[in-house]
């Protein structure tokens, strides 16, 4: 309830805004006592300095209801013209596209969804879990198929201009955080992130597939959220990325964490430096010095104070994606800021 309540303060503030007599008092009037006028931008700001990560939770949910809505019903109008010229009910049409660009869930996507997160089946057996975990990803397959005829169709037909405009957080980009890509990319992708979520696993290969076409017109950039409470060897591991990066591996290093993902351990951690080529010995040292470990919790503070509660959060432009979003919404939103 208590996130709800701020939400509800902004759209009632909103609503009021509009009325006649805060009209007269000023369309950014909130209150009047006495004499004394107190703005919404007042109270933005109290709201800021008190709880910054509540409120940029609150505005960015805001902004994705209303997003969600629109491309609900541009969705709507594309299907409903390829249906319509086709002779074709919009759900018979759907249901037929979908089937026809969602690939079938196998035995195998099954069991390493399993293994990937194992700790969350509470000791059910792969056998137990088989039925869900199928329904689970078959939903995903077809969100993406339905996600993808979506935009296939925007691409063919009459041209879309969003005139919403997204709430945007400033990110700094240190000098020591991890970055593939050039500086004067148009387009800046900062990830929050934790080695040891599966989420952030599958985001990997969607963020390197947007890298290679978008090419230099995108850079990414790194930013550490190891979960502790539900994954143990994210901190860890979240060290042990900086000191790849010593070396200069920190891209490469990263890409073997997410492809071993069960097997964290700080032995492992030294292990996978080692069979990548790196000074064993330095890259040991450094580990076992927890050298890294403020500036992993430094990460962990700034992703807060912006309202980063999961991984993989990512801001693209500074605007706020949560989850292992399809590369179909990631694209279609570095299009929309290209296109700025």
């Amino acid at each position: 309830m208590k996130k709800v309540l701020p939400l509800a303060a902004v759209i009632t503030l909103l609503a009021c805004s509009s009325s006649p007599a805060q009209q007269t008092a000023g369309a950014d009037a909130a209150a009047r006592v006495g004499d004394r006028t107190i703005t919404l931008k007042e109270l933005e700001d109290r709201w800021t300095a008190s709880a910054p990560g509540e409120y940029a939770e609150a505005i960015q949910k805001v902004y994705d209801g209303r997003r969600a809505a629109l491309d609900a019903i541009i969705a709507d109008m594309v299907i409903g013209e390829a249906a319509k010229a086709k002779g074709m009910t919009a759900d018979a049409y759907t249901q037929a596209e979908v089937a026809r660009r969602a690939r079938q869930i196998t035995d195998r996507d099954v069991a390493t969804f399993y293994q990937a997160n194992s700790a969350q089946m509470q000791g059910r057996s792969l056998e137990q879990m088989t039925p869900a975990i199928t329904r689970f990803l078959q939903e995903q397959e077809d969100q993406a198929a339905r996600l993808a005829l979506v935009t296939e169709l925007r691409k063919a037909g009459p041209a879309v201009r969003v005139l919403l405009d997204p709430p945007r957080a400033p990110i700094a980009v240190e000098g020591s955080d991890p970055v593939v890509g050039p500086t004067a990319a148009k387009v800046t992708i900062v990830e929050f992130s934790d080695f040891q979520c599966p989420y952030c696993q599958r985001a990997a290969p969607t963020l390197k597939q947007l890298r290679q076409t978008y090419g230099d017109k995108v850079r990414v950039v790194w930013k550490d959220f190891p979960l502790t409470q539900i994954h143990p060897q994210a901190f860890k591991a979240s060290e042990a990325g900086h000191c790849a990066a010593e070396q200069g591996k920190f891209w490469e290093y990263h890409d073997k964490l997410f492809g071993s993902q069960q097997a964290l351990q700080p032995e492992f951690l030294k292990q996978y430096a080692k069979e990548m080529g790196m000074d064993a010995a330095k890259f040991d040292a450094c580990l076992d010095s927890s050298r890294y470990s403020e500036r992993v919790r430094d990460s962990v503070a700034s992703g807060a104070q912006l309202g980063v509660n999961s991984t993989p959060t990512l801001y693209v432009n500074g605007r706020r994606l949560e989850g292992a979003q399809p590369y179909e919404v990631l694209a279609s939103v570095i299009d929309e800021e290209l296109a700025r």
